[in-house]
């Protein structure tokens, strides 16, 4: 909302350029007499004392009284403006609001300059309202579309450069798009706000607020989109125009829409991994390609429903979009009781690096020279499993962490502990020699 009333603050001017000369009806003393005469020399006077009144609370007691004096006077268009101009001066936005649509209301009896000076000024009014609620911002939404229906049919006034006319229109459609985007969102009606913030892609693409609303837009819908929320929450974060803390916060936000997304059991470095290639490939499209996904819970749910280190063995193997689920599936999961052959030890100063094969038969076991499970131990935990000797079966426990493809493939586990019936048993201590008490010298 911020961003909108800013660039209305900036084009409020630009927009009344648009519109017709000043409001000031043609006053001929020959024609106050004639037979086609729209109003009396009386009622003109009255409007002219409004117009000419300087104290904002003394023209409004002259606009009341010629309102009830001439109820349907011929010179509403021109009252009209003074009340909303007025009101807005004193920033009583909803005053503002109400004497435009009455401007509005009036229909064909005035110009398109003068319906979309009324219109422009509404839309800026209802932007500076704080916290609207839903019935004005419905009727927002509505006036801030009529607006730009109308805006196309405003001519280009007398004297005025045709770019300089395209632009200052082109800025008006961003307002107009901006705070039906806006409006929309504030009456929830979060499949017309996302067609009107993409609206303002169309002509800036790489508007933060628009990219990040579309987000928040599609996470409010019923259900939410998550997916594509996403994608917008990328473009967002990697705008140009997004300072650092603006990009570290929303990034901060997709990494933890991304989790909630998948569960949050998806490992932090496949998680990190990710989100950097949303953050890549977001900036290249408007719209998530549908080649563009992440797996779901639900996915990775039945991808884990069979699933035991021998099936995740073969698929990674395999490659491809299934090697893909099931990292994504098992990555940070703890897996029971896992069987190998010890090929290689590694004793650290605070760890014990075992690498072994994993075996599910004796064929296999006595078959294993090449290590695929990297097993970390420490030393803290487990410093018996410092004596494991090579070539001996040896099971653990422990949190899957990554994984080198082939040629060279290994699984790396963390937080890892050999079963204790595999570890080498400490020799008990020998107990000092029992001391006899000292022979009694004859005598004593």
């Amino acid at each position: 909302m911020r961003a909108i009333r800013w660039m209305a603050s900036l084009l409020l001017l630009a927009a009344l350029s648009l519109s017709t000369t000043p409001y000031a009806p043609a006053q001929d003393a020959a024609a106050a007499g004639g037979a086609q005469q729209k109003y009396t020399m009386a009622e003109y006077n009255s409007y002219q004392a409004a117009a000419a009144e300087k104290n904002p609370a003394a023209q409004i007691k002259l606009l009341d009284d010629f309102v009830a004096k001439y109820p349907a006077s011929q010179l509403l268009n021109y009252i009209y403006p003074l009340y909303y101009k007025n009101y807005y001066s004193q920033k009583n936005f909803p005053k503002t609001i109400e004497y435009t649509d009455k401007m509005i209301a009036l229909g064909d009896k005035i110009s398109p300059a003068e319906k979309y000076d009324a219109y422009y000024v509404r839309a800026y009014a209802y932007n500076s309202i704080q916290n609207p609620d839903p019935d004005t911002s419905k009727a927002a939404r509505a006036a801030a579309l009529a607006g730009l229906k109308v805006l196309d049919q405003v001519p280009k006034p007398d004297g005025v450069d045709d770019a300089k006319f395209a632009t200052e229109k082109k800025q008006s459609v961003l307002l107009f798009n901006g705070t039906a985007a806006n409006a929309g969102m504030a009456a929830k009606d979060y499949a017309g706000a996302i067609e009107s913030y993409k609206a303002v892609l169309a002509q800036a693409p790489d508007d933060l607020i628009s990219n990040y609303k579309i987000g928040q837009a599609l996470m409010a819908m019923t259900p939410p989109q998550p997916l594509d929320a996403l994608w917008y929450y990328a473009r967002a974060a990697t705008s140009k125009t997004a300072n650092e803390q603006q990009s570290k916060s929303i990034k901060s936000y997709i990494r933890k829409v991304i989790a909630n997304y998948q569960g949050g059991t998806v490992c932090d470095t496949l998680t990190d991994a990710e989100m950097n290639e949303l953050l890549q490939l977001a900036p290249n499209s408007v719209d998530r390609p549908a080649s563009y996904k992440l797996y779901s819970s639900a996915e990775l749910d039945a991808a884990r429903k069979d699933m035991t280190i021998a099936t995740v063995v073969t698929d990674l193997k395999t490659g491809g979009e299934k090697a893909k689920l099931t990292w994504t599936a098992a990555c940070g999961l703890e897996f029971p009781d896992i069987q190998g052959k010890l090929i290689e030890i590694t004793v650290g100063a605070d760890t014990v690096e075992l690498k072994t094969a994993f075996v599910i038969s004796e064929a296999e076991f006595e078959a294993a020279t090449t290590p695929n499970l990297d097993v970390i131990i420490k030393k803290s935990d487990q410093p018996e499993a410092a004596k494991l000797e090579k070539g001996n079966p040896v099971r653990f426990t422990g949190t899957l962490e990554s994984y080198d493809p082939d040629p060279a493939f290994m699984l790396h586990w963390d937080k890892a502990k050999v079963n204790a019936e595999d570890l080498p048993k400490a020799t008990p201590a020998k107990k000092p020699a029992a001391k006899r008490p000292a022979a009694k010298q004859p005598g004593n």
